[in-house]
């Protein structure tokens, strides 16, 4: 396998390009088990007005059909939500290396208890861009993980 960090700056280059498309910065890149790019995309809620738009799901798409996933590696900026850490479960991805989880902390414990090898890598670019973007665009941050606007988040 390539080495991680490789193949996270592909999916760390797609967080850049979602940000300054106006998005949320996360980004994703399927590979092969040799390292080979299948496919990779970033967060377009905001850019396609379609919550459905994940990074993951963008580079999913992308990649295309396959007949078995089980020997592909998901790469992510950061830790996949429920949304996404289900993609990986239905198509059976063998690996998923995130970028971060200390910003937010997906489903990926639960990826790991089902038999997905997990590598998390806590990138200092990866947390100071979330971080930064938190602080600057709650109102998108919140929107993505389905936290409804109250007193305490922004509208």
């Amino acid at each position: 396998m390539t080495q991680p960090d490789a193949l996270l700056d592909v999916a760390y280059d797609e967080a850049l390009r979602g940000l300054a498309e106006g998005g949320v910065p996360i980004g994703a890149a399927l590979f092969d088990v040799d390292g080979a790019l299948l496919g990779r995309g970033h967060n377009r809620r905001v850019q396609n007005d379609d919550p459905s738009v994940h990074a993951e799901t963008d580079a999913f798409r992308a990649a295309g059909r396959r007949r078995d996933y089980r020997p592909t590696i998901m790469v992510t900026t950061l830790s996949p939500c429920w949304y996404c850490s289900g993609l990986v479960r239905q198509f059976g991805i063998g690996t998923v290396i995130i970028g971060e989880a200390q910003t937010f902390h997906g489903g990926h414990d639960w990826l790991a208890e089902h038999g997905v090898k997990v590598l998390v890598l806590d990138d200092p670019r990866c947390v100071s861009l979330m971080t930064d973007f938190i602080a600057e665009r709650p109102d998108l941050w919140f929107e993505d993980i389905g936290v409804a606007p109250t007193k305490q988040t922004p509208a």
